[in-house]
C-alpha cells in the first residue's frame, strides 16, 4: 500500500504504472552492422542475427529493471515512423530536400513519404516478422509493440507537404483516404493480435504540432482547418479502437520531437485537449511533461476514463531529476485526474531514430530504475 496515496493501486493491464515509450539506445555493434549491411559488406541475414542477439540482451535488461511489458527497442528500425509507413501498400519513401520538420540544433536525414496507390496493409509487411520475433524472444513476458499513429501518414503526405497531389482515388475525397488508412491499420492490428499482441501503442507527433502556436499559425495561413483535421485524426483512431478485441490495449504517445535530444514543437495541450482527450477512445495517453514546453496539467480536465502516463522524466539527458519534485508533480496532476488513472514513464523513447539521444546506456537504465522506485513509492509494490 502507498503511504502517499492510500487508495493507489498497481495495474495488471496496459498501460502500467511503471511504463516506457518504447525505443532504446542502439548498441554500437548494431549500428556498425547496419552500416555494413547498407554498404554490402554483410548480408541482410547477418544483420538480422545481430539484431536478434541485441534484442535478446535488451529484453533481459528490461525484465531485470522490472518492466511488465517489454519492447524490441525499435532495434530493427531506422526511423520510429517511416519504416512502418513506407511498407504500407500504396506508400513510397522518397528523398526530400529537407526533412518534413525542423529540429532545434540538429538536421535529420531528408526522407519523406508519398501516396502512390490505394492505402492498405499486407501480410508481407516487415513488421509482422518484427513482432513475431519479439514475441518469441520475450517468451512468457508480455510484449508492447509500437507503431506510428495513422495520423502520421496523413500529416506527412497531406499537411506538412506543400506539393501534395492526390491520386485519382483520393481526389476531392479526403474521407475515403481517412477510411483507407484506418482500414489498413485495422488489418495491421488484427495481424499483430493473431500473433499474440495485447499491447499496441500509436506514436504521434501531429498533436504536438497542433499544440504549437507557430505551427498552428503556419498551417492556418495555408488554409487548413486544424480543428477539423484534429477531428479527422480522432475519427481514424476511434475507428481502429472500435474494431479492436476487448483484451487488446491501444494507447497513444503524444510527442514533440525527439531526434538527438532535440525537439521541434513547443506548447501546452490546451488547443487540442477537448477534441483529443475528450473524444479519443484509446486506453491511455503517454504525455510529455518533462519541461515547461509542455504547459501545465489543466488540459487533463478533459480526460474521461483513459489512463494518463505522465512523461515527467526526460529521455533527452542522463541527469536524474529531483525525486521529490517528481512526486509533487504527480500530486499536482491529481487535481485533474484520479491517482489510479495516472502512471509514470520517460517523456519519450531514448532513440526515436537509430542515432539515439545524447546519454549513455548506463544513464538510460538508471532513468528507468529511478522511475520504478518512484512508482513503488507512489502506487506501492
Amino acid at each position: 500500500m502507498s503511504k502517499l496515496f492510500p487508495q493507489a493501486t498497481q495495474r495488471t493491464t496496459a498501460p502500467f504504472r511503471f511504463d516506457i515509450v518504447g525505443s532504446f539506445l542502439r548498441p554500437e555493434n548494431l549500428k556498425q552492422a547496419r552500416q555494413q549491411c547498407s554498404c554490402g559488406d554483410i548480408s541482410c541475414m547477418d544483420l538480422t542475427q545481430v539484431e536478434n542477439q541485441e534484442i535478446e540482451k535488451l529484453v533481459a535488461q528490461q525484465k531485470a529493471v522490472g518492466l511488465q511489458a517489454i519492447t524490441d527497442g525499435e532495434f530493427r528500425r531506422t526511423f520510429w515512423h517511416l519504416d512502418f509507413l513506407a511498407a504500407l501498400d500504396g506508400v513510397e519513401e522518397v528523398e526530400a530536400e529537407k526533412f518534413s520538420v525542423q529540429f532545434k540544433h540538429h538536421n535529420v536525414r531528408p526522407k519523406t513519404l508519398k501516396i502512390v496507390d490505394k492505402i492498405g496493409f499486407s501480410e508481407n509487411h516487415p513488421f509482422i516478422d518484427h513482432y513475431r520475433s519479439l514475441q518469441q524472444i520475450a517468451g512468457n513476458t508480455a510484449v508492447k509493440f509500437t507503431i506510428p499513429s495513422p495520423s502520421m501518414l496523413h500529416l506527412i503526405t497531406n499537411v506538412r507537404a506543400t506539393d501534395y497531389q492526390p491520386i485519382p482515388r483520393y481526389e476531392n475525397n479526403n474521407a475515403l483516404l481517412l477510411d483507407d488508412i484506418a482500414d489498413a491499420y485495422i488489418k495491421a492490428m488484427q495481424a499483430f493480435y493473431a500473433l499474440g499482441c495485447r499491447n499496441l501503442q500509436l506514436d504521434d507527433t501531429s498533436w504536438g504540432e497542433f499544440c504549437a502556436e507557430d505551427k498552428r499559425s503556419a498551417y492556418q495561413a495555408r488554409g487548413f482547418d486544424l480543428d477539423q483535421i484534429a477531428k479527422d485524426y480522432v475519427y481514424m483512431v476511434n475507428k481502429i479502437v472500435d474494431a479492436k478485441p476487448a483484451d487488446l490495449a491501444i494507447t497513444m504517445h503524444i510527442c514533440r520531437g525527439n531526434f538527438r535530444s532535440t525537439w521541434f514543437s513547443s506548447g501546452g495541450y490546451e488547443p487540442v485537449a477537448e477534441i483529443l482527450f475528450g473524444q479519443c477512445r484509446v486506453d491511455g495517453f503517454f504525455l510529455e511533461y518533462d519541461t515547461d514546453r509542455s504547459g501545465d496539467f489543466k488540459p487533463l480536465r478533459f480526460i474521461k476514463d483513459q489512463q494518463v502516463v505522465l512523461g515527467l522524466i526526460t529521455s533527452k539527458s542522463g541527469e536524474l531529476e529531483d525525486r521529490n519534485e517528481i512526486i509533487e508533480r504527480i500530486k499536482e496532476a491529481t487535481q485533474y485526474v484520479d491517482i489510479n488513472q495516472l502512471c509514470l514513464s520517460p517523456q519519450c523513447g531514448f532513440a526515436s531514430t537509430e542515432e539515439g539521444n545524447i546519454l549513455t546506456e548506463e544513464q538510460q537504465w538508471a532513468k528507468l530504475a529511478f522511475i520504478r522506485d518512484i512508482v513503488e513509492e507512489v502506487w506501492g509494490k
